[in-house]
């Protein structure tokens, strides 16, 4: 990407930090990102282009992240789901703190937009139910185009299972794919269900000092062990904690 274009959307994101979508001018993105108005409109035709720009780079930085989250540590050994568990639930928690930090990644996921972000056209706030798993192979969903539709829940929801499925099925035993397909899908809308609705810190019980324990602390250890738990119903699976 041109460094003319990455500081436009750079700029474009800082001032949406701090005021509404609709109160952002073309103008003052492109004074901050030392190039001229009509760069910027040279880039990206108009707001609502700079706005669908700036939704898909966000969206691609943070599948990018899935992705490196998942890879860590290179392809898990067969039958080591303690591993492949760790891994997803390092992509889940990546997932929760995008959601926490960036406010476009978070209302592409929930598809909740809110009055003070941009909504492009093509921005989704679909909620159709993912494919069904059927098979370890994960589907082929191409990159979208600039000029495709933005991806919604469902389609982030389940580039997250597909990378899921790629980073974990080498090495995976061939019989069991098409129910680490499954495990992966129901991991990849449980962390989906903790960005939706987040984990409220439990008060603690009477006579027990309560933990000292962030919002974020207790969002990420609630879904670790539900991702856990969901690798525990894969056969030969560990119990959640479990890290053989």
């Amino acid at each position: 990407m041109p460094a003319a274009r990455e500081s436009l959307l750079d700029a474009a994101y800082t001032a949406l930090a701090n005021r509404a979508w609709a109160a952002v001018r073309m103008v003052d993105v492109a004074a901050a990102a030392g190039v001229s108005r009509q760069t910027l409109y040279n880039e990206f035709g108009s707001k609502e282009g700079l706005a669908r720009a700036l939704v898909r780079r966000e969206t691609d930085n943070y599948l990018a992240g899935v992705a490196r989250a998942l890879a860590r540590g290179g392809a898990p050994a067969a039958g080591t789901r303690g591993d492949a568990a760790a891994r997803v639930v390092a992509a889940a928690a990546w997932t929760l703190r995008t959601a926490r930090a960036n406010p476009l990644v978070r209302a592409a996921l929930t598809g909740c937009w809110g009055d003070r972000l941009p909504t492009p056209s093509g921005a989704s706030a679909d909620r159709a139910p993912l494919r069904a798993a059927r098979s370890g192979v994960p589907a082929q969903r191409a990159a979208s185009s600039g000029e495709g539709p933005l991806p919604g829940p469902a389609e982030l929801v389940g580039r997250f299972c597909d990378q899921a499925v790629a980073a974990l099925e080498p090495g995976w035993p061939k019989e069991e794919l098409p129910a680490l397909g499954s495990v992966c899908e129901t991991a990849a809308r449980l962390t989906l269900s903790c960005v939706v609705a987040p984990v409220a810190t439990a008060a603690p019980e009477p006579g027990r000092v309560p933990a000292q324990r962030t919002r974020p602390e207790a969002e990420t250890e609630a879904v670790s062990r539900l991702v856990r738990g969901a690798f525990a119903q894969l056969p030969g699976g560990t119990e959640p904690g479990d890290g053989g």
